[in-house]
């Protein structure tokens, strides 16, 4: 599975986030750190289980892939 990873430097640390994962997030040093902190979040949120209500069905929808555009520049 992929997921889309927003990171960026602040100062000395590494920040970032999973968008497709809400709550999936992290900060490290370094990153390498940093991506292995939200692999190993996506991992934990994947497993994580999920409780049902009764009669409650869960279901896959499929979503076509987005066709992004860069701007002009």
């Amino acid at each position: 599975m992929k997921f889309r990873a927003v990171i960026k430097q602040s100062d000395d640390w590494w920040i970032g986030w999973l968008v497709d994962l809400p709550g999936v997030n992290a900060q490290e040093k370094t990153k390498e750190e940093l991506l292995e902190s939200l692999r190993i979040g996506a991992e934990d949120m994947l497993a994580t289980e999920i409780p049902f209500e009764p009669e409650a069905q869960m279901t896959m929808i499929e979503i076509p892939e987005p066709h992004w555009s860069r701007p002009a520049e």
